[in-house]
């Protein structure tokens, strides 16, 4: 295995504009050929901070849809959406981090993701995330430990820099805590035990 192939679609007027990630690929584009240890990641925002989430993680990225509302849910959990006719769980990053829910902007996007509960249990995840509209191509090498840990924020991972700045791994394992897990896969916690 000296290469792994990935399409990718880059809009070229403006970087407000579509942008989606299926099955692995994004859709329909270009063809780049990336060494095994590059890795892919998703970008958005949390107020003028960049995050990068691990696009091995992400099984699509979908424009901003109607999500039902949970009455008296934590911060952080928007609420379900419909996803390919199956109710999956929301969660605004920017409320959870910022205590502000995401701009309803054209970049905001829905990341789903395959949320990992372990024991071999993954469950599908909506992360509403503000500006997913890149993709950035790294080597597990080019991000380092900042040297600081948050309590609140166990999520935040190593960084890495390009010509606009700071970019922050954000660990999807640790996005989530406890009581929210527990709120939104009961089934699967009941069925661990």
């Amino acid at each position: 295995m000296g290469r792994i192939r990935v399409d990718l679609h880059f809009p070229s007027e403006s970087r407000d504009t579509d942008m989606e990630w299926t099955g692995g690929n994004l859709a329909s584009g270009s063809t780049h050929l990336l060494p095994d240890s590059s890795m892919l990641f998703v970008l958005f925002q949390l107020g003028k901070d960049r995050y990068a989430l691990p696009a091995r993680e992400v099984v699509e990225v979908i424009p901003l849809v109607h999500i039902r509302k949970i009455l008296k849910a934590p911060k952080g959990v928007a609420g379900i959406l419909s996803y390919r006719g199956s109710p999956i769980p929301a969660i605004d990053i920017s409320e959870m981090a910022l205590d502000k829910p995401a701009d309803m902007r054209l970049s905001t996007r829905i990341i789903v993701v395959q949320y990992d509960l372990g024991e071999k249990q993954k469950q599908l995840v909506g992360l509403i995330a503000e500006r997913t509209t890149q993709i950035l191509r790294r080597e597990l090498s080019d991000f380092y430990n900042p040297g600081l840990s948050v309590a609140d924020a166990p999520y935040l991972g190593s960084v890495t820099k390009d010509e606009r700045g700071l970019i922050q791994r954000i660990e999807l394992v640790k996005l989530l805590s406890d009581a929210i897990r527990d709120l939104l896969f009961p089934r699967s916690i009941e069925r661990a035990q």
